[in-house]
């Protein structure tokens, strides 16, 4: 799962996908693709949106993307267009671009990309996690 900062949308995006699968099948992470806050916990919205609905994603740590995720990962989600191409910039190959998606692209939404909630008060980390929520429940589908 990758958004800018990874402090907001990713940490979300781990944290309920981590609750839906089987953590022994599968493995779930997130990253940014800015460095902005490597090492930080998510943002306090984001961790309070998260415990509305049960989850703890507290001892989560922002890390930026790197290129050996590539080989890491069988799937990149991508929260938006941006992140996607900044992601798709750092490929080796055919095959790291066929693994780059975007979230959204899971469900049939009108929207196609995860709206960055940082600049909003705490309704827009509340839309974004049920986005997030409505992917994550198609991904479990297919996996």
């Amino acid at each position: 799962m990758v958004c800018l900062g990874n402090i907001c949308r990713s940490p979300l995006a781990e944290g309920i996908l981590k609750s839906k699968v089987n953590p022994e099948a599968v493995f779930v992470d997130s990253a940014g693709t800015g460095g902005f806050h490597v090492g930080n916990a998510p943002d306090p919205r984001s961790i309070a949106v998260a415990r509305k609905y049960g989850l703890n994603i507290e001892k989560q740590r922002c890390r930026k993307f790197q290129v050996p995720d590539f080989q890491k990962f069988d799937v990149i989600y991508v929260m938006d267009k941006t992140n996607y191409d900044n992601i798709v910039a750092l490929a080796q190959n055919n095959t790291d671009i066929q693994k780059v998606k975007l979230l959204l692209e899971e469900v049939d939404l009108p929207e196609k990309q995860v709206p960055d909630p940082y600049y909003d008060e705490e309704d827009g980390f509340e839309h974004v996690y049920h986005l997030i929520d409505q992917a994550c429940d198609a991904i479990v589908k297919k996996i």
